[in-house]
């Protein structure tokens, strides 16, 4: 057991209310400051991505006693549904039997998170503006404004985990040696909606993650418990094909026309929703170290923001909990030493699972509609069912198991240069799934020093 600490978490979203659970269960006292107000009784703003939750956030749920109610929210997705122009409707499974992704929606996920913190008897003070803290003292500066008369409070330990524009991390980054870098891709996105058939059916698969991939640009929606989807275009912020050619009613027709025929016509309010929902941008935020003594430490976006197209920036942050909560178990009342590994053991995982988003956005906008990348991954599978303890996919690695992301990173690495090999063969179509290209692959797997189990 730990002595029981006076502890106050910044930012009441997935990841600050997931900690305050835990906390809560481990006995301390837990208070949760955010700027904003309840979002349980608030609209939701029309910028979310719905969120996939897989194996990392459900075993983060799952150790804290609170998975079942989550499934309730949630929808399995065991495949993606493949919308190219001209051609029939395909899918690709995401994993083996019964594994899948969950569709979730954040604000729906959000509230239900905070409801699960507030019965476990953590205090949460919205609408509470955190202006600064003193990191060596644990005290933190709430007001109104900058400017206005602040309000302090004393804790024994502060987590930041307010977002990838964290006031926690921005004191941080005034100390010495504090390394900090953040990246605006040229890409951004817009949330639309398909809504329910009038029986409350759904209009597309609901048992798919769908996908529009048109080469800079793509479409994706995936489905809610009401029986609609939580569509999200994501496009360059400027040329040839971008928001910002898109200034008008007919301009946004003319465009979903054009590549979007067989959706435009079931997206509700098309025009309107294009205009009055906002264009967000995406960042990748890295910085180190995450831990101020054994005072203070960062979680979840706060520590490593991380652009969306690998749907892990949730089930990351949730593992960031679970790992924190084993090192608790592990070394008591050592903070400062549970800090330390908990710094030094999430920090190259999260540089990993950073560039292994960033990747993705190619695959998924160009590379899901290439045959020859189609093929690449039809060989995979084969050799993968085959051979299960010599060859795990880089996606299931990364989704559906808890082995560490940059393990997962490395491997995959590995894994691309063999099969840019392999898709070099001599009449590849015709012999993919022969005895000359199981053998070429075993044989590049024992020449390499890296271990696919």
């Amino acid at each position: 057991m730990q002595t029981k600490k006076n502890i106050a978490i910044i930012g009441s979203g997935l990841v600050g209310s997931l900690l305050a659970i835990y906390l809560k269960k481990r006995g301390h006292d837990v208070t949760v400051f955010d700027r904003r107000r309840d979002v349980r009784t608030v609209e939701f703003s029309g910028r979310s991505i719905n969120l996939a939750m897989s194996n990392r956030g459900w075993e983060a749920l799952r150790k804290v006693g609170v998975e079942d109610e989550i499934r309730e929210i949630a929808l399995p997705l065991d495949k993606r549904a493949m919308h190219v122009n001209e051609k029939p409707l395909y899918f690709q499974k995401y994993g083996k039997e019964g594994e899948a992704i969950y569709s979730i929606s954040r604000g729906i996920l959000n509230r239900k998170m905070i409801d699960l913190a507030e019965n476990a008897g953590v205090v949460f003070k919205f609408e509470e503006k955190v202006w600064d803290i003193d990191l060596g003292e644990a005290k933190i500066f709430t007001g109104e404004s900058e400017r206005s008369e602040w309000k302090s409070y004393k804790y024994d330990l502060v987590f930041g985990a307010d977002g990838a524009f964290s006031r926690v991390r921005h004191k941080m980054q005034r100390q010495s040696r504090f390394n900090y870098s953040q990246h605006f891709i040229d890409v951004g996105y817009k949330e639309l909606t398909i809504p329910a058939n009038a029986d409350g059916s759904h209009k597309l698969d609901n048992a798919s993650f769908h996908i529009w991939p048109r080469g800079e640009f793509m479409l994706i929606a995936m489905p809610n418990l009401d029986g609609s989807f939580t569509c999200t275009l994501f496009m360059p912020f400027e040329g040839e094909v971008s928001f910002e050619t898109i200034g008008t009613e007919a301009a946004a027709e003319s465009f979903f026309s054009e590549y979007f025929p067989d959706i435009k016509d079931d997206i509700s309010n098309l025009t309107n929703d294009f205009f009055k929902n906002p264009t967000s941008a995406m960042v990748t935020m890295k910085c180190f170290p995450w831990t101020y003594q054994n005072t203070v430490a960062l979680v979840g976006d706060s520590a490593h923001a991380i652009v969306p197209f690998y749907g892990q920036g949730m089930n990351a942050g949730f593992e960031d909990i679970s790992v924190l909560d084993s090192l608790i178990e592990k070394y008591g009342d050592d903070w400062e030493r549970i800090f330390k590994e908990y710094q030094n053991s999430r920090k190259p995982n999260a540089d990993a699972i950073a560039e292994l988003s960033y990747r993705n956005l190619v695959e998924m906008s160009s590379k899901t509609a290439n045959p020859k990348f189609l093929l690449q991954k039809k060989i995979e599978k084969k050799f993968s069912e085959k051979h299960p303890d010599k060859w795990l996919p880089l996606y299931s690695r990364v989704t559906f198991s808890d082995r560490p992301y940059a393990e997962a990173l490395a491997i995959g690495d590995e894994q691309r240069t063999i099969m840019e090999k392999i898709m070099k063969i001599d009449d590849i179509e015709e012999i993919w799934d022969g005895e000359e290209v199981e053998n070429k692959i075993l044989k590049a797997l024992n020449k390499s020093e890296l271990s696919f189990k």
